[in-house]
């Protein structure tokens, strides 16, 4: 199957949008991510799927922590401002710190902070399972 034929089959499933951030030697990152989804609830897990050339991918690897926003409807141009390849993306974000300072976004329907447990190969992305710390 072609890039575009498999992209376009994928963007028939209706998901949630979540906004991951971390912050590794002072310097925050984030990014939209579509690809997130609980995964147990003894312990509490959830997993995410970051591209490996993205510059939070590197980062969420050596924090080891990693924070997840669950937009709400009304945050189109959050999303937009994080899914953007701006170095950016922080300055004039309506954020606030987690429980384990990480940067959440302010109005998200729900927000959790995580320490990541395992990392899995996924192809082009690794698959990053955190356990829920603090929600």
């Amino acid at each position: 199957m072609d890039d575009a034929r498999f992209k376009e089959a994928m963007s028939h499933f209706a998901s949630g949008v979540t906004v991951v951030t971390t912050e590794h030697e002072g310097m925050p990152y984030g990014m939209t991510v579509a690809s997130f989804a609980s995964l147990s609830l003894h312990p509490p897990l959830v997993l995410v799927c970051i591209e490996k050339s993205a510059k939070s991918h590197e980062a969420i690897r050596a924090a080891g922590l990693f924070g997840v926003s669950i937009l709400a409807q009304s945050q189109a141009a959050v999303s937009g401002r994080f899914a953007s390849k701006s170095d950016d993306k922080f300055t004039g974000a309506p954020l606030h710190r987690g429980e384990h300072g990480l940067p959440l976004i302010d109005g998200a329907i729900c927000t959790l902070e995580c320490r990541v447990q395992e990392q899995y190969a996924g192809g082009d992305h690794t698959i990053f399972v955190g356990e829920v710390l603090d929600s």
